[in-house]
Formats: C-alpha cells, sequence, structure tokens
C-alpha cells in the first residue's frame, strides 16, 4: 500500500487471493493505515478490476465505509492508469536480477 503521503504495510499472501482473504486485508490492515494517512476521511482507494475486488462482500464492505473514503472507480483494461504497475515492473527487474522467482504479485494502492 503507498500513498502520496506515505507508505503502508506489506502484505505476503502465499495462496490465490479470494474475496474474503482481500477483504480481511482491507479491514485489518489498510483500513488502519487509511485512517492514520486520511484522518478527515478525504481519502480515495484506488484498485483494480480483479475478481476478489468486485466481489459482493467487497463491494459491501466499501459501501459500508464511504463517509471514511472514496472507492474510485475503474474502467475495465486501463492498467496504464495503475501506479502499481510501474512498481511490480521495477520490482520483478529486481528479483529478477537476484534469480528470485515470484508469481502471482497482487497490491494495492491507496
Amino acid at each position: 500500500m503507498f500513498s502520496w503521503a506515505a507508505l503502508g504495510a506489506v502484505v505476503g499472501v502465499e495462496q490465490i487471493i479470494k474475496a474474503v482473504n482481500y477483504l480481511n486485508i482491507i479491514a485489518d490492515q489498510w483500513h488502519l493505515y487509511l485512517a492514520f494517512v486520511f484522518p478527515t476521511g478525504n481519502g480515495i482507494f484506488q484498485e483494480d478490476n480483479g475478481p476478489c475486488h468486485k466481489s459482493r462482500i467487497v463491494l459491501e464492505w466499501f459501501e459500508e465505509h464511504t463517509d471514511e473514503f472514496h472507492l474510485m472507480s475503474w474502467p475495465p483494461n486501463s492498467a496504464d492508469l495503475n501506479p502499481m504497475e510501474l512498481i511490480l515492473y521495477v520490482m520483478e527487474r529486481q528479483l529478477k536480477h537476484h534469480h528470485v522467482r515470484i508469481s502471482g504479485l497482487c497490491m494495492t494502492a491507496a
């Protein structure tokens, strides 16, 4: 997680992210980070259209917290708008340089 103001925690996940897992990460990690970085409740959360991001339980959680932040709508097939794409590219390049194999790296931005 990152914002213009600060860096958040890196949450390592060793399995395919299901909606429940993603919701737990948002509720337990990200929510506290956003409250710290944007205490007035004016933060904007950005994520792509991954299946776990658009699940019913996740969207309901975001609805329940609309007074704390705004969930940015995301047009389909718009990876070039995502600042995480550049960060993931740099990380992947660095890890390949050190001969570390990764798969399924998923990150979110606040």
